[in-house]
């Protein structure tokens, strides 16, 4: 049987992943530069958000595995992949 928070990861991701390909499509029947970055600009917010709520999901299947430890190293790492993403 399949683990209900790896359901709601994966799950997570196809979703985005079905976002990332009809914004290409809109973009494609827009064909046009200025709609189509606005359209991006759109994505630039989902991926993070999409990224942030997956890991959470999975830290949150882990906080019984993990000693307090691993968990502060967890956090430590995905601190710095968002710092790395948002600082200009």
């Amino acid at each position: 049987m399949i683990n209900k928070i790896v359901l709601s990861m994966a799950s997570l991701r196809l979703f985005s992943g079905t976002i990332e390909i009809l914004a290409a499509l809109l973009m494609l029947r827009l064909n046009q530069i200025d709609k189509a970055l606005m359209v991006n600009t759109g994505l630039a917010m989902v991926g993070p958000l999409v990224l942030l709520t997956t890991t959470t999901l999975g830290l949150v299947g882990l906080a019984e595995k993990l000693s307090f430890g691993k968990m502060i190293w967890v956090i430590a790492g995905v601190s710095c992949i968002f710092i790395g993403i948002l600082k200009k």
